[in-house]
């Protein structure tokens, strides 16, 4: 059985893990408080912060070459 729950938590994973920013999904959710929804979230935004260093890491890897 699904709860309610279980699908607000995949709903709101999933938005976060494909670049749908904090602050429209807490919205979404009817939250207050981005905060919140970071504080409950935060284990999708770390893994979006380590693809997002990743990313700048060749921009810059690939800026260095070319000078």
């Amino acid at each position: 059985m699904v709860r309610f729950h279980d699908l607000r938590y995949t709903f709101a994973t999933l938005a976060l893990q494909n670049g749908v920013d904090i602050k429209t999904v807490s919205g979404m959710l009817g939250r207050f408080s981005a905060g919140f929804t970071l504080d409950t979230y935060a284990h999708v935004t770390t893994v979006a912060q380590k693809e997002a260093a990743n990313i700048m890491a060749n921009v810059l890897s690939c800026a260095a070459q070319s000078s």
